[in-house]
């Protein structure tokens, strides 16, 4: 198959922290990234951190909310907080609204993988500090007017990444990061397939092996 060029264009214009997570989401997204098909689904790639209070973890009261930055109004981001809740309520978490001893940052990003027709190009649109495309392309940005709509060909790429800390602070607890790209015909092309896909990889086999990547199918 010849060569495709690829255009990113970010379909949440969100902010975003950087993390520890960045450099190794940023490798992951690099290399999945395959050839163009009309109907495609690559792994999810996943990499956690476990901090040092393991025994903390997967049980007593949590609250999952916005990660700092995302908006909490967001219809859509709430689609992956659901999904994350019904993650941590099966791993043996009571999710609670308001206060809890422990709490679950969720923060979401997604972009559409366009195929130019042009000569092999990736441009960064505007990308936020510590998202993929920011670290492949030097942090620029810019707002443009063009069509968001993903086209049946076109991949979209979804990141999610989960913090879970004490309530009061400190030192986070666990840290998740998960990734996949497919087509929008596909069965994964929607933001709640898509939400269920990435939640359900990443808390597999929690608190899973820390600073492993691993890929899910």
């Amino acid at each position: 198959m010849a060569a495709t060029a690829w255009q990113f264009v970010r379909l949440d214009l969100m902010k975003s922290t950087p993390g520890i997570l960045a450099p190794v989401l940023a490798v992951a997204l690099a290399a999945s990234l395959g050839a163009c098909t009309t109907s495609f689904v690559s792994p999810v790639e996943v990499t956690r951190f476990t901090g040092s209070e393991p025994h903390l973890l997967g049980k007593g009261e949590i609250v999952v909310r916005a990660a700092p930055g995302q908006d909490p109004a967001s219809l859509e981001n709430r689609v992956f907080e659901d999904a994350v809740a019904a993650e941590l309520t099966r791993l043996g978490y009571t999710v609670v609204q308001g206060d809890a001893p422990q709490v679950a940052e969720v923060r979401v990003e997604r972009f559409v993988m366009q195929a130019s027709g042009h000569s092999p190009v990736s441009v960064g649109v505007g990308a936020a500090s510590g998202s993929a495309v920011n670290a492949r392309h030097g942090g620029v940005g810019a707002a443009v007017g063009i069509d968001l709509t993903p086209r049946p060909s076109d991949q979209i790429v979804t990141q999610m990444r989960v913090m879970i800390k004490p309530a009061g602070g400190g030192t986070a607890l666990w840290e998740g990061g998960a990734q996949f790209n497919a087509t929008a015909n596909s069965n994964y092309g929607s933001t709640e397939a898509a939400a269920g896909r990435l939640a359900g990889a990443l808390f597999g086999g929690f608190p899973g092996q820390s600073g492993e990547t691993i890929r899910v199918r």
